[in-house]
């Protein structure tokens, strides 16, 4: 029987505690061995968290599912940084999900600039939905989260449930701080972010990033929000 089909709360603790001594390489293996074709890596190519999984990830397995939710407000730096990467790490099926509804669309129906009333609306919008069709058919879903990313983020398990998106969802990089994760992208060489350079530690939509802001405080300014709700 598969995990995905016995796995229940004593399974999930048993992971858990077996990967809170394991590095993120052999989380990372054991996600590809176990899920094959099943697996799926989210990327945003904006963070080095997620640059670093990459890495990992293309040395065992150059076609895993590797999903990018571009909500048509993505920093040109961070498309650049996709194409780059993806030639680098000799990726070979990284795919694109865009919102069902394009930036004139989104304004007819919901007002211009949606982002500045309802945030969590725009989020569901333009990442929610096309997350679901990304991880469509799939049966694990490797993410970035880190604990020392935010308050809200301190517990993230490295394996879990999730009820959202009905699959297995991995965290690879939980344990780790931000040091020790460009110590590896350092170590490899692994491409990363420009931005990263300038300033900005978290990096979404350019309307609603800024830099100078520690963690994932420069996300939503204004807002009781540092969430795009996928993580949540």
């Amino acid at each position: 029987m598969s995990l995905t089909a016995a796995l229940d709360e004593a399974a999930i603790a048993a992971l858990n505690q077996r990967f809170e001594v394991a590095s993120p390489e052999e989380i990372v293996l054991w996600a590809v061995e176990e899920f094959g074709d099943g697996l799926s890596v989210g990327a945003s190519f904006g963070g080095p968290t997620g640059m670093a999984i990459l890495h990992m990830a293309a040395a065992l397995k150059p076609n895993v599912h590797v999903f990018v939710l571009d909500t048509d407000y993505l920093f040109e730096e961070t498309q650049e940084t996709r194409k780059r990467a993806t030639s680098v790490l000799g990726l070979t099926n990284v795919q694109v999900y865009k919102s069902k509804l394009s930036h004139e669309e989104q304004s007819a129906e919901y007002g211009a600039a949606l982002w500045m009333r309802d945030p969590d609306l725009c989020c569901d919008v333009r990442k929610v939905e096309p997350n679901h069709r990304a991880l469509e058919s799939k049966s694990a879903w490797i993410a970035g989260l880190r604990r020392d990313q935010s308050d809200g983020r301190s517990d993230v398990p490295i394996v879990g449930w999730n009820d959202r998106f009905g699959l297995i969802k991995i965290n690879p990089l939980a344990c780790w701080t931000e040091k020790q994760t460009w110590d590896y992208i350092v170590k490899h060489d692994v491409p990363y972010n420009p931005l990263l350079d300038q300033g900005f530690v978290s990096i979404g939509c350019y309307n609603c990033t800024v830099p100078g802001k520690q963690g994932r405080q420069g996300r939503w300014e204004g807002f009781e929000k540092d969430e795009c709700g996928l993580h949540t």
